[in-house]
């Protein structure tokens, strides 16, 4: 018996305390009910994606905010997955250069705001721990350097730029797809990478808005000619084209954007609600520059968005046709919700009001939105409650991982990115 208590004791340690092994994280996934806007983005740019390349002089800036407003000790580490985010069964020393653990020493209390937090912010790579391997990371942020003390994870993308990727967006040519649908034709040169049998080496994933919860993935070549792999069969790489964002200007909440209907301000609260929503579905298209479903923190009314922007109980209400609830669960759905399909962000019907009602406690910046219907199978990406139209404009992106067949991991080892809309022409029909 005491044998058994002594291999079960080694059997936990060895388990818990190896980086991969640990209890399975999901990418981009707040597990503290007091941690909020959660940040991790380009140096300099809020709406693009965290892209580091290898031997470069990127950064890319981690920001997110303690709600219990007390000082915490918390770490950051790294975790190298594979191209579908499940973690490499290979030790950290093989992929960071410098400590595995690093304490987040940068941190500022609230000021201004009603809402006390303490912000919190970090420059990576910070030069004790520098990725030395390209792919996809987790990047796990936990308190007084204990992995099980998890309070959220962020994806990051670390590129080794092997290959070329030339990408275009053009109108489908099915009838069925040619009004509502955007296809993304693209072709990719390896250089002088080797790749043999490349249908089985080379992987790839299309993002849409920089969105991972309609990513494609998975999608084979039409053809290889030497080096170059080309992407351009009709049935992939086929989006939904959506419609324009929704969007909520919360940079003031005192000079109110025509987006919100009232607010009440108490001593220590502010509480925002937004005009009823309704179906978009039927209404004509209308072009004009949007968030693209991102998000920033920003505000008018002080120098520092992220340590002296407030936070406010902001109340959404979406109108069903008729006044009759959906059979469907109806979310609310952006950057901002980390596209969760989950209870936090469900909107319930009011059988008074006969209104869709959800509540999101949002900090003062400006946010692209949209609504999800979604049941037991998951979640519809058709932009049900919204339309699509060819004429959509959307970002694409487009990354490949190489994988030979003597790797333990993908590398990415290319990205390209296309938007569907080159004129920019501001308001158009």
């Amino acid at each position: 018996m005491i044998i058994y208590k002594i291999l079960r004791t080694v059997f936990f340690v060895l388990f818990f305390s190896y980086p991969t092994f640990s209890f399975a994280q999901i990418p981009d996934k707040i597990y503290k009910p007091y941690i909020a806007t959660a940040q991790l983005f380009q140096y300099g740019n809020q709406l693009q994606l965290p892209i580091y390349t290898l031997n470069s002089g990127d950064k890319f800036e981690l920001d997110f905010d303690d709600l219990e407003a007390n000082f915490k000790s918390y770490y950051y580490s790294y975790v190298l997955c594979d191209y579908d985010w499940k973690p490499v069964d290979i030790s950290s020393f093989n992929y960071i250069k410098g400590f595995t653990q690093n304490r987040i020493t940068s941190y500022r209390y609230s000021a201004i705001a009603f809402t006390k937090y303490t912000h919190y912010q970090v420059i990576l790579p910070d030069q004790n721990a520098v990725p030395t391997k390209s792919g996809n990371y987790l990047l796990k942020v936990y308190t007084d350097g204990d992995t099980a003390k998890l309070a959220f994870t962020k994806r990051l993308l670390v590129l080794d730029n092997k290959a070329t990727v030339a990408a275009e967006v053009v109108q489908p040519v099915s009838a069925q797809y040619f009004t509502n649908s955007q296809k993304i034709r693209f072709a990719v040169n390896t250089g002088e990478l080797n790749a043999f049998s490349a249908a089985q080496q080379i992987k790839v994933v299309v993002l849409q808005n920089n969105r991972w919860d309609n990513a494609q993935r998975d999608i084979k070549p039409t053809f290889v000619r030497g080096n170059v792999l080309d992407y351009s069969n009709e049935n992939i790489a086929l989006f939904p084209a959506g419609k324009e964002w929704r969007w909520l200007d919360l940079r003031s909440f005192r000079l109110q954007s025509d987006r919100i209907d009232h607010a009440d301000y108490g001593k220590n609260f502010t509480t925002m609600y937004v005009k009823n929503d309704v179906d978009r579905s039927a209404q004509r298209y209308l072009y004009y520059p949007d968030y693209n479903g991102t998000y920033s923190t920003t505000t008018y009314e002080s120098i520092n968005p992220f340590t002296q922007g407030d936070y406010a109980t902001v109340n959404f209400s979406f109108a069903p046709p008729g006044g009759l609830p959906y059979k469907k669960n109806l979310f609310i759905a952006g950057q901002f919700t980390n596209y969760e399909l989950t209870e936090k962000y469900k909107m319930k019907f009011n059988e008074d009001t006969k209104l869709y009602e959800g509540s999101v406690f949002m900090k003062q910046g400006y946010y692209a939105y949209t609504y999800i219907f979604a049941d037991e199978k998951g979640g519809d990406y058709l932009n049900t409650l919204e339309g699509n139209y060819w004429e959509t404009e959307n970002n694409y992106t487009i990354l490949i991982y190489y994988k030979s067949f003597t790797d333990r991991s993908d590398q990415l080892i290319g990205i390209g990115q296309v938007n569907s809309r080159r004129d920019r022409p501001g308001i158009s029909f």
